[in-house]
């Protein structure tokens, strides 16, 4: 199984409460924060979510 690491790119001042959590679930805090994260289904639908904040590359 790959993994997919991901990198906080925007800030999330000004986005909606469950936006926040999901970046919160994927283990981002601030800007600049980048976590390892396993390439499922889960993992994809959280990042569909919030895409738009974020840079995804392979691990």
């Amino acid at each position: 199984m790959s993994n997919l690491k991901v990198k906080l790119v925007r800030s999330l001042i000004g986005y909606k409460q469950d936006q926040i959590a999901t970046a919160k679930s994927l283990g981002l805090r601030k800007i600049g924060d980048e976590s390892i994260q396993p390439d499922n289904e889960q993992t994809r639908g959280k990042i569909k979510k919030i895409g738009f904040l974020l840079e995804v590359t392979e691990a």
